[in-house]
């Protein structure tokens, strides 16, 4: 398969078969298109027989590549102020590195999305919780900004809203004082689309991640991880992430 085949226009994208998986080569780790969603009535609640959720194949991560991340910034409206320590950031680009032989990989990291969110756990209001579909929020309207949240997710995914915010997308109502964080594009998934990160990671970068249900059979994500190996950050905490990794 040459890397081309990876690269489809966006409407290939968003209709590209569920089952895609068999563009997988025996042996070798290629993600195929992002697997589309149905669009969710708005009458209609989120279902528990569906988990949302995303892969990243690491092996093809470029550490110079920020895609994911630039297009997070456009979709959710985030307005940096220059100052990285305190600019929110749904997603961020780290290195991991084997000390012993120097092998470094690159990886995006975001809200893990787990299925035992430590941040709801810890939320004295509720704020912070999981819909049915496996996508952790947070409640802005009921956010009091304690911020244990964030001091108990191990992922450190979460941002602080420290100032007034202007300019915000009609998608991402953001305030002061509340925490904030990835949301998996709910928006984009309820209407049937796939998250910004993957539609600009397989327009702009090597494809490198892939959405889907991870409780559908007939989705790529589901046969991929079936397939092939992939891992869970600090699984040891027993959050078990909707979010997977291969090469590491």
């Amino acid at each position: 398969m040459s890397e081309n085949c990876l690269s489809p226009t966006r409407r290939g994208l968003l209709k590209a078969a569920a089952g895609s998986a068999a563009l997988l080569a025996p042996g070798v780790f290629l993600l195929a298109a992002p697997s589309p969603s149905k669009a969710r009535p708005d009458d209609t609640a989120t279902d528990s027989s569906v988990r949302w959720g995303l892969l990243v194949d690491t092996n093809r991560c470029d550490q110079e590549c920020t895609a994911c991340v630039d297009a997070c910034k456009e979709e959710m409206g985030l307005i940096g102020k220059g100052r990285p320590a305190t600019d929110a950031q749904y997603i961020r680009k780290v290195e991991l590195a084997e000390p012993k032989t120097g092998f470094t990989r690159s990886l995006p990291m975001m809200c893990q999305h787990c299925s035992n969110p430590p941040c709801a756990d810890v939320c004295p209001t509720g704020a912070s919780f999981k819909r049915a579909d496996g996508i952790v929020l947070v409640d802005r309207h009921i956010c009091i900004g304690c911020r244990y949240c964030m001091m108990a997710c191990p992922y450190k995914a979460r941002s602080f809203a420290h100032e007034k915010l202007e300019d915000q997308a009609a998608n991402n109502p953001r305030g002061k004082g509340c925490v904030e964080a990835c949301t998996l594009c709910a928006h984009r998934v309820d209407a049937g689309i796939v998250p910004a990160c993957v539609e600009a990671c397989h327009a702009k970068g090597r494809g490198a991640m892939l959405f889907g249900d991870l409780q559908n059979p007939e989705h790529a994500i589901t046969q991929v991880v079936a397939q092939y190996p992939t891992s869970q950050i600090r699984a040891d905490l027993k959050t078990d992430p909707g979010v997977r990794y291969h090469g590491i």
